[in-house]
């Protein structure tokens, strides 16, 4: 019975990658900052043991076949330094103290925005590099960086990167991208702005994160992407799963113009927020991948995303 090692155990993807391991009968180490951040139930086949993944102990790894790296800073609008140390730095200790213990696979959980969105040729694919306003962002700027050194390890350990698109799906407790659901529950008016994602249902991507294992090839990137949607189109969806009448009100791009500059001044004087020029921008864009590569390679059956956001909507109603 296979062994694996799970950082940032306690986060939604995390939370929901330890699940799926489970249930395929794996053996499971889960590393995270503070354990009451673990709201599970117990398992006889899953240790989660407290830790910094700065300052990680290579003896954690013992007997253990893989590590799965799931943490990463995805606040916006940080100094880069600050993405630097837990996108790069950490990723690159755990690697090392994997390779002191002979673990045999490295799987990176990095972001789809690593890679070039569509185009008016073709849809975002591995092959494609960054693209504008990705290319001038931190948080993705930093992962990719994290690629390109871990994969200089490759002759040491097997390196597998995984590049999520945006996931959807249960066990968000913080939330992160599930604030997408959260946000529009209870509202009457939705107000949505111009652009759209590849929305992803999470599960999909654990299942795709352990395909890895068996089918994945040394030094490859893998995308795992679900449905192409305007945010028109995914909040309809979710209207439909909440089964109410919600009226939708797209912001105008000018609206998203102000809405950045307004976010550039807070910043300039040291006021957190997630407004700014940047990020308007990406919001206006439709952020669209192919998935053929997954599917093909690692044999994945994407599931409509209707399904995540129904068990998105149960989450949050289950825990208040």
């Amino acid at each position: 019975m296979r062994k694996v090692f799970v950082t940032g155990a306690t986060g939604f993807l995390g939370l929901n990658l330890i699940q799926e391991l489970l249930s395929q009968n794996y053996n499971v180490i889960g590393l995270d900052r503070n354990l009451k951040n673990y709201k599970e139930p117990n398992h006889e086949r899953l240790q989660i043991i407290q830790g910094d993944a700065l300052n990680i102990h290579p003896s954690l790894f013992s007997s253990c076949d893989v590590v799965f790296h799931l943490i990463g800073e995805t606040t916006p609008n940080l100094p880069y330094a600050e993405y630097d140390r837990i996108n790069v730095q950490t990723a690159l200790n755990v690697v090392q103290a994997a390779i002191q213990n002979k673990v045999k696979k490295f799987i990176f959980v990095s972001t789809a925005n690593t890679i070039g969105y569509a185009d008016d040729c073709s849809m975002g694919s591995e092959e494609k590099p960054i693209r504008y306003p990705y290319n001038q962002s931190g948080y993705p700027l930093s992962k990719l960086n994290a690629e390109k050194e871990l994969l200089k390890y490759a002759d040491k350990i097997d390196i597998l990167i995984a590049n999520p698109t945006f996931m959807i799906g249960a066990y968000d407790y913080k939330p992160t991208s599930n604030r997408i659901v959260k946000g529009a529950l209870d509202k009457k008016i939705v107000f949505y702005p111009p652009g759209g994602k590849n929305f992803v249902d999470v599960n999909d991507v654990a299942k795709g994160l352990i395909s890895l294992i068996e089918n994945g090839k040394n030094k490859e990137k893998y995308l795992f992407a679900g449905e192409n949607l305007s945010f028109l189109e995914f909040y309809i969806k979710l209207s439909n799963q909440l089964g109410k009448k919600q009226k939708f009100v797209r912001i105008p791009e000018v609206v998203m113009k102000v809405l950045g500059w307004v976010g550039d001044f807070l910043l300039s004087i040291h006021i957190r927020t997630d407004l700014s020029t940047l990020n308007m921008r990406i919001l206006s864009l439709d952020n669209f991948y192919s998935n053929d590569k997954s599917k093909k390679e690692l044999k994945l059956n994407y599931r409509p995303i209707e399904d995540a956001i129904a068990k998105s909507i149960s989450f949050f109603k289950n825990n208040g």
